[in-house]
């Protein structure tokens, strides 16, 4: 009889993996030079090249910086950062943060798997960490599925620390790769600043995982609004418009010191809506993508 996880990928490969097969294949284009192990040449340096790759011996001869080139390896490595806290469990039964977080692991482990690139998985939760080694089969996929049906206790009076997180993506990789970073980015902790030095080394896709609730207070009168991630609770009165007002104000601040601060890190976020046709938001996450290339 065949698994959660199995039944999952059944459905998921019919529903998207066939629909975004081949799209993803040289879709995705590594800023970073000399990353091959053929070297092919020299040429003049450029502004804006690595350093690391210049030829002092050439250098000194010519009285003019070179660079060494190298063919570029095209297989990559893919890191799949995963938030577990607490406030991805927010959003309806069988569509909730996590729920969408899972299918989008399952399809980009077996897209990229299915072209050869490795493929791990770092899931975090409030400081518990699990690793998944990089691998590139369709068992290999089933497996990150499996890890991330296992249920963790609840675990209340701490935000999740983003930086640490982060950080903890950064110790993982320790070579080049693609690091994508599905989470909702609710939590605490000098995450720019942690997202900047990830960047450094590797090149860094943000999947911010957004469900209604995150965004808009339902008008039902007397609520108990308890936070996900602390579990303190409150009682509020939704139909006040002052309240509103203010949530909404608050919402639009959160919204734009995200949107800054993955600007000065230089990551590209894209937003995935719990509600969406998760086909439709991976071909636009792949478009953007494209988009950006030079």
């Amino acid at each position: 009889m065949a698994t959660a996880p199995e039944k999952l990928l059944l459905r998921l490969e019919w529903k998207v993996v066939r629909r975004l097969d081949g799209r993803l294949q040289g879709a995705h284009r590594t800023t970073y030079r000399g990353a091959g192990i053929d070297f092919t040449g020299l040429r003049a340096y450029q502004e804006g090249d690595d350093a690391r790759h210049i030829d002092w011996n050439v250098t000194a001869r010519l009285d003019e910086p070179h660079l060494r080139v190298f063919t570029e390896d095209r297989e990559l490595m893919v890191w799949l950062v995963l938030d577990r806290s607490a406030s991805m469990t927010a959003g309806r039964p069988g569509r909730g943060k996590h729920d969408v977080l899972a299918e989008l692991a399952l399809v980009l482990a077996r897209l990229f798997g299915r072209g050869g690139n490795r493929v791990g998985a770092l899931l975090y939760d409030t400081g518990m960490v699990r690793v998944v080694p990089p691998g590139t089969t369709r068992r290999h996929a089933l497996r990150v599925a499996a890890e991330l049906e296992r249920t963790s206790e609840a675990r209340g009076g701490a935000t999740t620390d983003l930086a640490e997180m982060l950080d903890a993506a950064g110790r993982l990789a320790r070579r080049r790769a693609l690091v994508v970073v599905l989470s909702d980015f609710i939590g605490d902790g000098d995450w720019e600043r942690a997202l900047q030095r990830l960047g450094r080394r590797h090149e860094v896709v943000a999947l911010r995982i957004v469900d209604t609730a995150d965004d808009v207070l339902p008008e039902a009168g007397l609520i108990v609004v308890e936070d996900a991630e602390t579990g303190e609770q409150l009682v509020v009165d939704s139909a006040d418009p002052l309240l509103r007002v203010r949530f909404r104000e608050a919402v639009d601040a959160r919204d734009a010191r995200l949107a800054a601060g993955m600007r000065r890190a230089g990551v590209p976020v894209h937003r995935v809506d719990t509600d969406r046709d998760l086909a439709e938001a991976l071909v636009e996450v792949v478009a953007r993508t494209r988009d950006r290339s030079p």
